[in-house]
């Protein structure tokens, strides 16, 4: 998966490429999908959700710039693959999902590897990010926004990293931020498709109804996914 997938395609950050090669995937699949944990492809986990497409895990982890004692807000907890990835790099990880049953299974996941220490995860609209631990370093968000949630940016310290797919729900690019004091450089890193981020600062549940993309495609699409 590393050398095919990540390192093919571009992907240099070396703790990122080590930390993507020894961590089991397999533990963060449906139990009947685990012959596909390593595939090219996103994958079906619970409540609607997506375990995301290896390759966009990478890119979105080094964009992020990494380090150990980085502290990091996650949006999108999901199965805890991308918490665990920071969290094994040696970030401080707050993580944030909405549905209570997904943050179960994923902080039992992480205990089982021992990364739980590493990670917190609370249940809540993760929009709105995590006003009572900001500023972080880092703030990565693993569903598709309508925009830049701005107190997501307000919550970034001075140099952080905000890494973000924004777009409609069926189609976004990835979106990465950097805080310079009291601006914001933006650049774009290609197109993407991620499942809607619900709530205050995303996708009102009524705009997703009849324009949500296939659960099964949170990756990126086949024209994006060498982008630089």
């Amino acid at each position: 998966m590393v050398e095919r997938q990540l390192v093919r395609r571009g992907i240099r950050d070396q703790s990122v490429l080590a930390v993507m090669r020894s961590l089991p995937r397999e533990l963060f699949v449906p139990e009947e999908i685990e012959a596909d944990a390593y595939g090219d492809d996103a994958l079906p986990i619970a409540s609607g959700q997506t375990i995301s497409q290896p390759y966009i895990v990478a890119r979105m982890t080094e964009l992020l710039a990494p380090r150990a004692g980085m502290r990091v807000l996650e949006v999108g907890t999901g199965s805890g693959y991308q918490a665990a990835v920071l969290a094994a790099i040696g970030c401080s990880v707050i993580s944030i999902e909405r549905h209570a049953g997904l943050a179960e299974t994923a902080r039992a996941r992480l205990s089982q590897l021992g990364l739980d220490g590493r990670v917190r995860i609370e249940v809540g609209d993760g929009s709105i990010g995590w006003p009572a631990a900001a500023p972080f370093e880092g703030i990565i968000v693993t569903a598709a926004a309508p925009r830049v949630p701005p107190t997501l940016r307000s919550q970034l310290a001075d140099g952080g990293r905000l890494v973000v797919p924004v777009g409609t729900s069926r189609s976004q690019d990835l979106v990465g931020v950097v805080r310079l004091g009291d601006s914001f450089d933006e650049r774009l890193f290609g197109g993407c498709v991620f499942v809607p981020l619900l709530g205050a600062e995303g996708f009102k549940g009524e705009e997703t109804l009849d324009s949500a993309p296939d659960p099964a495609r949170d990756s990126a699409p086949n024209s994006a996914r060498h982008d630089g």
